[in-house]
């Protein structure tokens, strides 16, 4: 079972390899970024984040979506590499009654408030790595556009009335609340007053007279949706909230406030006493953003993946596909869902002063770092904790130690001296499991690692579609160990290269380590491009040999040239990742000797 699960990815010995894109083409997907049943090589992407409100400064809740939705759009780029085959947006959301009062409290003007944190966001998503295609705000001139021609088409359709809308309203969620959703607490005065049960930010009673969409009319048009299509939210948790949600009645809902009461918005079209509600002009960017209303956006709508946090689901499941279905247009492809991060056990809250910065974060961990640690322990299906001592504990054990330190044994001079991919002996590793002979030296453990890595690729593809990239991150983790093992078991600086027993051998052992090696750096690019960047360097890989398409993973094994046999490494780079806590960094410096 071994080796046909082995020679089954990379083919049979005296046949052509099969590369990982030809694999990965091969197979029908039910679910994932690319489409279901989408042939990989053909079809376009389309990531998005939520677009960030610009009432504060970004905290790693907004960097770790940002991150979700770069990692995925960075794999497909592995798998197709036209850059013109995927987009990726992100952006800020600039306009509602809660900027309105951040602006006039801090004694700003709106556009002085908005200008100033937007640019912020961008800042971060720069030094963060975020290879997004379009940065969108909605104070744009483009959007402004895209949104009142999307408000036409609803009128238009007859899916707008002018109606008394009243109910407890919550500006800091910018939204509406039913009474279940809404109870007393006492404030700091000890004064009662009415909060969002589920937030408990205070809600007020507004009763105006505004647009309303015919939303209870989507109910079963949507219940259809999700029946239809079980992997349209994911994971799935969430996609069965949604669905609870819609067993339940679903009133009609506002969709303008007073211009009097709400002008920091986008005037309805034709009636300039109202504002265009600030969620509808949010959700619609994800239109701007591909063109939107012209006809290009239609080709890129359908392949539309919205990345976003649980707290906003009830708006992108619920009212944005209900908006997209009125307008004649398809829901969202994908929604895939996270859930938020917590600090050391306790909600992030300005008030608690506990709200983590994600660029001092990015300073003191290195940005692979905190990249790494964040898609690595974040869990999509439920919240996740942040401190400092578990970043250092996980990036010292995985990136340092155990892929660094794996880097720094087969390279170093003392152990490969003559700075080479060294030549693999099919005879002391022979592709038949279970052969014996004098020359022979690979053991079983040996040949579970070739497997391991052989169809690593293909996990991490997996995980990728199915929104579990720190499973991805973990099978990675997990063949990095094994690979030390290999390594430790076979102690290649015990071996001699002057022997002609050993010499053959010690460059096996090296040849497959870097192997795996240029495997994990090829695999970790999405998520630190920078640290992945400095191993295939190292290796010698060039820029062309990096996509999936070129990941054949130890050819020699099956009787097939390697390109990277013999081939002069890359100059020695330093570290692969410096040890965070410097009490045990003598462990890296003996890897290096």
């Amino acid at each position: 079972m071994l080796r046909i699960s082995v020679l089954r990815l990379l083919g049979r010995p005296g046949t052509s390899g099969v590369s990982l894109l030809e694999y990965i083409s091969s197979r029908h997907y039910s679910s994932g970024p690319l489409g279901a049943r989408d042939d990989i090589r053909g079809a376009r992407a389309f990531f998005t984040t939520p677009i960030f409100y610009v009432n504060a400064a970004p905290h790693i809740g907004h960097l770790y979506s940002a991150l979700l939705a770069d990692a995925l759009c960075r794999h497909r780029r592995l798998r197709v590499p036209s850059a013109a085959a995927t987009r990726f947006s992100t952006g800020t959301d600039e306009h509602g009654l809660k900027i309105q009062q951040a602006a006039a409290a801090a004694g700003l003007a709106p556009t002085e408030l908005c200008d100033r944190v937007s640019a912020q966001f961008r800042q971060l998503f720069r030094e963060a790595g975020i290879s997004s295609t379009d940065f969108i705000r909605t104070t744009e001139t483009r959007h402004r556009i895209a949104v009142q021609h999307f408000w036409g088409l609803l009128k238009a359709r007859g899916l707008l009335y002018k109606g008394l809308y009243e109910g407890w309203y919550c500006a800091s969620e910018e939204c509406f609340l039913p009474e279940a959703k809404v109870t007393r607490q006492s404030d700091s005065s000890g004064d009662s007053c009415h909060v969002s049960l589920e937030s408990g930010h205070p809600v007020s009673w507004t009763k105006e007279e505004n647009y309303i969409f015919r939303l209870s009319q989507f109910r079963e048009p949507l219940q259809r949706w999700l029946r239809g299509d079980p992997q349209a939210i994911a994971p799935e948790p969430f996609h069965r909230a949604v669905l609870q949600w819609l067993e339940e009645e679903l009133p009609d809902l506002s969709v303008s406030r007073k211009s009097s009461h709400l002008h920091w918005g986008i005037p309805v079209p034709g009636d300039d006493s109202q504002t265009i509600y600030v969620w509808l002009d949010a959700l619609v960017n994800y239109l701007t953003v591909i063109g939107y209303p012209n006809a290009e956006f239609k080709s890129w709508w359908p392949t539309t993946s919205h990345i976003i946090g649980k707290d906003i689901l009830k708006f992108h499941a619920i009212y944005w596909p209900a908006l997209l279905l009125g307008a004649g247009m398809s829901p969202p492809h994908r929604i895939y869902v996270h859930s938020h991060w917590t600090v050391c056990g306790q909600k992030m809250s300005k008030s608690l002063g506990n709200v983590v910065d994600p660029r001092t974060c990015l300073d003191r961990y290195t940005v692979d770092g905190f990249r790494y640690f964040l898609l690595r322990q974040g869990v999509p299906n439920w919240d996740c904790d942040y401190y400092d001592e578990k970043v250092v504990k996980l990036l010292d054990s995985e990136l340092a130690d155990a892929l660094g330190g794996l880097l720094n044994r087969c390279t170093a001079k003392r152990i490969n001296p003559s700075g080479t991919y060294p030549v693999f002996c099919t005879t002391c590793f022979p592709s038949e499991p279970g052969l014996v002979g004098p020359s022979v030296r690979a053991q079983a453990e040996d040949y579970a690692l070739v497997n391991a890595v052989a169809t690593l690729p293909r996990q991490v593809a997996d995980h990728y579609d199915n929104f579990q990239i720190y499973k991805a991150l973990e099978a990675v983790s997990s063949c990095v160990r094994q690979t030390n093992g290999f390594v430790q078991r076979h102690a290649p600086w015990r071996l001699n290269w002057e022997s002609p027993v050993d010499a053959p051998w010690l460059g096996t052992v090296l040849h497959v380590a870097l192997e795996c090696l240029r495997v994990f750096g090829t695999l970790l690019q999405p998520v630190t491009p920078s640290l992945a960047d400095k191993l295939l360097s190292r290796l010698g890989v060039s820029a062309t040999e990096r996509g999936l398409g070129e990941l054949c993973f130890l050819p020699r094994f099956y009787g097939h040239p390697c390109p990277f046999e013999g081939r002069r490494l890359g100059p020695e780079t330093g570290l692969l990742f410096p040890r965070l806590d410097q009490s045990r960094a003598w462990l890296v410096k003996a890897h290096r000797t």
